[in-house]
């Protein structure tokens, strides 16, 4: 058995330290949008039937029009970006990879399981995190003419113009979009991948046909379509986001960036501001990287008394 994987999330453990139930908390451990798209009544054959190729296309259709993909590449929908970045890997046949970090733990994860070592710059395979967690960065120097440059942005959606899908090019480059950060539906597990077919096509053989469940299929597809929620949610968390930064301020905390969806503040004791804050039912991410580093999402807009009194 494999060690846990450093993440947020993890609620079930800190309410068996700290008691209370999960109507109790203010779970700020994750990116995820916390007022989430809403959920349409499903067809009766999204649940019955197998998806079918016109419900792939349609969901394909919508995430090309989105995103703004030039015709010339490939949409490959999956079962949660996860599930793309652990097969990545596959589809390099160098043996060393270039992750800079810190960043995202799963992409080094899935590199390690494949035997594929980390290593500097002159690597032919890259991978980024664009924007970076937990502080945001963004990869503008990330596409060059390698083996393989895999982009994840998951976190990417609050700020559109910043994505790197129209430099891709005729580079071996692929880009990967989550659906549950933005649109605060984690448990509905799509992601996508993007990217030229020569990476596209052994990308779908690998994780095989029916990769998304029908729900997923009907319910991506409308809210991709959905340009008008997606413009009033990106204005909601950037001003959320702004007013994070000023509420953890006046604990003396300091912003350090991050992107809409979570910030990154330099505290003076990370582990003991999570305890802090779990004893009053608000869960926070803390690195094990960093003793000074703390994380936190953005509170529902009900719930924003909550954090305010925890501080």
């Amino acid at each position: 058995m494999t060690d846990p994987r450093d993440h947020g999330g993890g609620l079930d453990a800190a309410i068996a330290i700290y008691g209370g139930t999960r109507a109790d908390w203010l779970d700020l451990s994750t990116g995820i949008n916390p007022v989430a798209y809403p959920i349409s009544p499903f067809s009766h054959d999204a649940w019955t039937a197998l998806p079918d190729a016109k419900a792939f296309d349609a969901l394909s259709l919508a995430a090309r029009n989105f995103w703004q993909v030039p015709d010339h590449l490939a949409i490959l929908p999956a079962q949660g970006a996860s599930a793309l970045i652990a097969a990545l890997p596959a589809l390099t046949s160098s043996d060393r990879v270039y992750i800079p970090k810190p960043t995202y733990n799963e992409h080094a994860a899935a590199f390690a399981a494949h035997g594929i070592a980390e290593a500097g710059p002159d690597a032919q395979t890259h991978v980024y995190v664009h924007p970076n967690t937990p502080d945001g960065r963004l990869s503008t120097d990330a596409i060059s003419a390698r083996d393989l440059t895999g982009i994840d942005e998951s976190f990417c959606d609050t700020t559109p113009d910043a994505s790197l899908v129209p430099q891709i090019g005729d580079t071996n480059t692929l880009v990967l979009k989550s659906f549950g950060k933005f649109w605060g539906l984690a448990g509905l597990r799509l992601g996508f991948a993007i990217g030229p077919a020569s990476l596209i096509n052994p990308l779908r053989d690998r994780i095989g046909p029916w990769a998304v469940a029908g729900p997923a299929l009907e319910l991506g597809a409308i809210a991709l379509r959905d340009a008008a929620w997606a413009e009033r949610t990106r204005a909601r968390l950037v001003a959320d986001s702004v007013r994070l930064d000023a509420c953890l301020q006046t604990s003396n905390a300091i912003p350090l960036g991050g992107t809409p969806l979570f910030r990154l503040f330099e505290v003076n004791d990370a582990k003991e501001w999570q305890q802090r804050l779990g004893q009053a039912h608000v869960w926070s991410r803390i690195f094990p990287y960093s003793k000074t580093w703390l994380r936190l999402g953005l509170p529902h807009p009900d719930r924003w008394s909550h954090l305010e009194t925890a501080l």
